[in-house]
């Protein structure tokens, strides 16, 4: 992975619709520190390419032919070493996006997203950082409202939350209830780094990627 400073991040864009392909492609060019590796058009194509030329970020459209994002990104995350992927969409909040973010999607973008925060947002989960809006994060973490979890999950949920120290379960609930690091600090009385420390321990200990992920893992491990 090129993410060191002074490398290129390579890039990697799967759409089946050839606008958007280009459209991206003109947005990352722009920039001198982004290398665009390749571009396909429907999943399978894409996890071809991914496997011949080793990109740091993907850019990945959810519905597609032959091989959906969702497909794909489960193949994907279940490789050693996969790259970070950015899930790309029409709609801000619609059940697919959720289920990419749980499948370990580090962010996501509107396609109509300004071209300096489709930039911006490549830079950050190169990074190692996730790329989530906190009014989307809300709107994705309520949907888990609804969702009823399987009894395995419950297990595994419950067996992940019990690694959590008294603190981290604390912030991990107000990350489950859609609360921002600044809301956090303010209700626990806690600076910001800190919640940031805690937030990076807790994906870690929960096995989560995003946000959505970390509340996904407190829902299930609390059904009722």
């Amino acid at each position: 992975m090129n993410t060191d400073a002074g490398e290129s991040i390579r890039v990697v864009i799967i759409d089946d619709d050839a606008l958007v392909r280009t459209a991206l492609a003109m947005i990352l060019r722009d920039d001198a520190t982004i290398e665009l590796a390749g571009e396909a058009d429907d999943g399978q194509t894409g996890l071809d390419l991914i496997a011949r030329v080793a990109p740091d970020v993907v850019l990945m459209d959810i519905r597609m032919p032959r091989l959906d994002g969702l497909e794909a990104l489960a193949r994907l995350m279940g490789q050693p070493t996969p790259p970070k992927v950015i899930v790309l969409t029409t709609f801000d909040a619609d059940d697919h996006v959720l289920r990419a973010l749980r499948g370990g999607a580090s962010g996501f973008l509107l396609k109509h997203t300004p071209p300096a925060e489709i930039v911006e947002a490549v830079h950050k989960v190169a990074a190692g950082n996730h790329m989530l809006s906190p009014s989307v994060t809300a709107q994705l973490i309520a949907q888990l409202g609804d969702d009823a979890a399987e009894p395995q999950r419950v297990l595994d949920a419950q067996a992940l939350v019990t690694t959590l120290t008294v603190r981290e379960r604390e912030v991990a609930i107000a990350v489950g209830e859609g609360k921002v690091n600044a809301q956090i600090a303010d209700e626990l009385y806690l600076s910001m780094a800190t919640v940031k420390a805690h937030v990076s321990r807790i994906m870690t200990k929960l096995q989560a990627t995003n946000r959505v992920q970390i509340a996904n893992r407190i829902h299930d491990a609390d059904p009722h």
